[in-house]
């Protein structure tokens, strides 16, 4: 598992996907601190906007959901984030008011809330969940992103003390997602 997570930059960067690698750095590297430095913690208009392109090129591209976030009231994203961050570590509750926002759903909500917390919330990925049989077909819903999460968390726990579900996550898409790449050589 060390090893596929140790992958993940790589295996992004052979995705192909335009502007991946650089809003992958930028989630990983920048947004944390950028949220962690306000008082109260919260999510900016572009920061939503730029984490939805994120999620989208790292995944399934939906631009009627893109138009939705661009559309969201910037002071609305600044109350609604600064509510939602003030509910961690609440296993759902900071992902259930994150989806009040036009356009966001249970896995964009869980992006924000791992960039935040990544040693409780995984980013929702359907190739992870995919990983996750237990939990049946992926439904885009709050309860489904729970069972997700908490699946995630037992792993990381399992796995060690330097493991936590936003880590385990991206290990598991980085082993499917280079799986994905091989088989298309």
């Amino acid at each position: 598992m060390r090893r596929t997570l140790g992958e993940y930059p790589a295996v992004v960067e052979r995705q192909g996907v335009a502007r991946l690698p650089e809003l992958d750095r930028w989630y990983r590297d920048e947004l944390p601190g950028l949220i962690a430095a306000r008082h109260p913690a919260h999510l900016t208009h572009s920061e939503l906007v730029r984490l939805t392109e994120w999620k989208m090129a790292r995944g399934v591209w939906r631009a009627p959901n893109l138009v939705l976030v661009r559309g969201n009231d910037p002071a609305e994203v600044e109350e609604t984030s600064t509510r939602a961050l003030s509910k961690i570590p609440h296993p759902t509750a900071p992902i259930s008011e994150l989806a009040k926002l036009r356009g966001v759903g249970p896995a964009t909500a869980s992006a924000a809330a791992s960039a935040v917390a990544p040693e409780i919330y995984p980013f929702f990925d359907e190739l992870v969940a995919a990983q996750l049989p237990v939990l049946g077909p992926v439904a885009w819903t709050l309860g489904y992103y729970a069972r997700y999460a908490d699946a995630l968390r037992s792993a990381a726990r399992d796995l060690g003390p330097e493991w936590t579900p936003a880590l385990l996550e991206r290990a598991l898409w980085s082993h499917n997602s280079h799986r994905d790449t091989e088989a298309q050589r």
